[in-house]
């Protein structure tokens, strides 16, 4: 998976600083969104921050290190 989440980050731009959206995230890591909401559920991915009632987000900094960790093997 590493060579996958390198090709896809390649492609696909992360802010330097901020927030994603999911949809941002399912562009760079090669998943779907009931695979991802499961891996938030159970501890595997980051937890989300609420913007408001309908605003769901991550900070990009949580994001780029779960992508290190996969490309370092870290992450099944």
């Amino acid at each position: 998976m590493a060579k996958v989440a390198f090709l896809y980050r390649q492609r696909h731009y992360l802010p330097d600083e901020g927030f994603v959206r999911l949809s941002q995230i399912l562009q760079v890591l090669p998943i779907g969104k009931t695979s991802w909401w499961e891996g938030v559920k159970n501890g595997r991915y980051p937890a989300p921050l609420k913007l408001g009632p309908r605003t769901t987000v991550w900070r990009v900094e949580d994001i780029r290190a779960l992508i290190s960790n996969v490309e370092g093997g870290d992450a099944a």
